[in-house]
């Protein structure tokens, strides 16, 4: 409730995570929800809470929503979030923000100017296991962190077996797909975990024999502001899948394992290591409904929240960075010139 009034929200886009989306504002108590869709037609998900249709984006803006979540193909996200925020919307972008740099500072002032909540759709910020961790760094539980290992693999047709994995965003270059930008949570995660990230160095390639036009494969090194070095790991091949992170500091070391939702924390100095493990009866969705509460919170409360448009675009630049990188073969500094702005 805003002024004693109901939310009212649109969802662009209808693939996956824009179900996950719709599923997860009906649990918060959203009633008024339109989706944009191309055509006129529920899809056959008989699980989908009730929602109304729009086919035109002009059509659905006219009818004042409160908020819109943009999780239509990244190529499409900067487009309609322009004309989602001058028409006052509030807003939840899915990530990648977008495929290119160009336009985002038109879209930051515009957001400013019309006093609107922007919220980058990075997830893991809301993992109860990353919060306790960055608590864990923020006290120099290990000392001073001197290198940061990401290794991120999965085997892309096993995303969405219900689908074509040729077809979808993640697969196609015109669409903005690629595993770096589409696994690009490290690059925002370890922002928010260690610190604003400096350089970037990289090796992208297709390298598989997936039918795909984009790169499915990306080994990177960067460095942060505090001098730390890391290595992050993507790629579209990997079975089983691992998505893990290890945080070395001068006095222990932090393992966290993503399919497990648990860390193990290495103290050092002869203290015994210990498990965190996330609250009972934890699973994957409960981060996408924490981050959808978030946006909502701070809609009703006028607050920023804690991952931003300037966040997403810091990690927009350094995935546009680590292709250039690979092309050119060379260290790249990170501009990050509109932190001011």
């Amino acid at each position: 409730m805003k002024n004693g009034k109901k939310l009212s929200f649109l969802v662009i886009g209808l693939g996956s995570v824009g179900k996950r989306h719709l599923r997860n504002l009906a649990a918060l108590g959203i009633e008024d929800i339109w989706v944009l869709r191309r055509e006129n037609k529920r899809p056959d998900d008989n699980d989908l809470p009730p929602f109304k249709i729009e086919t035109d984006l002009a059509a659905a803006l006219a009818r004042r929503p409160d908020a819109v979540i943009i999780a239509s193909p990244t190529s499409l996200h900067l487009p309609q979030a322009m004309v989602a925020a001058d028409a006052g919307c509030h807003i939840l972008m899915e990530k990648p923000i977008a495929h290119t740099m160009d336009g985002l500072n038109d879209l930051l002032h515009l957001v400013k100017q019309k006093g609107i909540i922007f919220q980058t759709a990075f997830q893991f910020r809301f993992h109860p296991v990353l919060q306790e961790i960055k608590a864990l760094l923020k006290q120099g539980a290990i000392g001073k962190i001197v290198s940061v290992q990401v290794h991120w693999g999965e085997y892309l047709p096993l995303w969405h077996p219900w689908e074509d994995y040729r077809q979808g965003y993640s697969a196609r270059a015109d669409l903005g797909g690629g595993v770096v930008l589409t696994l690009c949570h490290p690059f925002d995660y370890l922002r928010w975990l260690i610190g604003e990230i400096t350089s970037v160095s990289a090796m992208v390639d297709k390298l598989s024999d997936l039918e795909i036009d984009t790169e499915d494969t990306a080994a990177i090194i960067i460095r942060f502001g505090t001098g730390t070095i890391g290595s992050i790991y993507l790629d579209y091949n990997e079975r089983p899948p691992q998505h893990t992170v290890t945080i070395i500091g001068h006095r222990g070391k932090i393992y966290w394992d993503n399919s497990l939702s648990t860390a193990t924390i290495y103290p050092g100095d002869g203290q015994q290591a210990y498990r965190i493990e996330p609250p009972a009866g934890f699973e994957r969705n409960d981060l996408f409904k924490a981050e959808l509460k978030h946006f909502i919170e701070c809609i009703q409360n006028n607050q920023q929240p804690i991952c931003t448009l300037r966040d997403g675009m810091a990690a927009l630049e350094m995935a546009l960075a680590i292709k250039k990188s690979a092309i050119e073969k060379r260290e790249l500094n990170l501009a990050m010139q509109y932190y001011d702005t």
